[in-house]
């Protein structure tokens, strides 16, 4: 009996709602995006002999959040409603992509730590490791209620958040974004996203070096800008983080 190879069409799977709602308001942020090799041998030499295993992820989110200390920018938002203008948060809301398993399908969550800059790591990694561990229903309860909505109702709640309240904005949505899959041996080149600053990272190569790369918004700021953020990135990572490790 011949298998039937006939094609069929079906619905959006709520799994991927929220990834093409993330996509439909990434249009309209002009992000660019400069890399730096940053060598971080003995930052992992560090890692490596923590008495608590430490994650890259964990290690990234708190240089991000002291960096962002040190350049406001990467606390704006570039607000058009109900005119142009520029909000700044007082401190870092870092978001991180967590991938989740649901229903037998795959989804994409995003989980939320407020000032990471002012955490330990080993707390850091705590809440890294709830956001992977924990039932999905209960951790990412809002997001599930939100992909479950119609399309148009789904998309006003996404621009509301976006465009209304900037505090609101920073709190569910958060300030800055990391999205990394060098945990397996792949790089992302432009992450998608719809803040001012997205961070990612590939994985160590044989020299200890990682492509860093930070995708920001261009209207915010430029491109020496942006380097000078991952060149003081560096630095923290391998002095501060580093040193917090040791």
């Amino acid at each position: 009996m011949s298998k039937n190879r006939d094609g069929r069409r079906f619905g959006v799977p709520p799994s991927r709602r929220l990834t093409w709602d993330l996509l439909w308001f990434h249009r309209k942020v002009p992000l660019c995006a400069h890399d730096r090799r940053m060598k971080l041998i003995e930052l992992a030499a560090a890692r490596n002999s923590a008495p608590r295993r430490i994650s890259w992820p964990a290690i990234f989110l708190k240089a991000s959040g002291l960096v962002a200390d040190e350049f406001p920018e990467l606390r704006q938002t570039w607000f058009r409603w109900p005119w142009a203008h520029i909000y700044q948060h007082p401190h870092t809301v870092a978001v991180i992509t967590v991938q989740r398993e649901l229903n037998g399908e795959p989804w994409l969550f995003w989980g939320r730590i407020s000032q990471p800059e002012k955490l330990q790591l080993q707390d850091i990694q705590s809440k890294i490791e709830q956001f992977q561990r924990e039932d999905p229903r209960q951790e990412f309860r809002r997001a599930l209620q939100l992909a479950a909505l119609p399309l148009l109702l789904r998309r006003a709640v996404w621009w509301w958040n976006l465009n209304v309240s900037p505090k609101s904005r920073a709190r569910r949505l958060g300030t800055c974004f990391l999205s990394t899959l060098a945990g397996r041996g792949a790089e992302i080149q432009l992450p998608p996203s719809v803040h001012t600053a997205c961070f990612t990272y590939g994985p160590l190569d044989e020299h200890g070096r990682c492509r860093v790369t930070l995708a920001y918004d261009h209207r915010i700021m430029d491109g020496a800008r942006a380097a000078a953020i991952l060149e003081r990135m560096e630095k923290i990572l391998t002095d501060t983080i580093g040193g917090e490790l040791r």
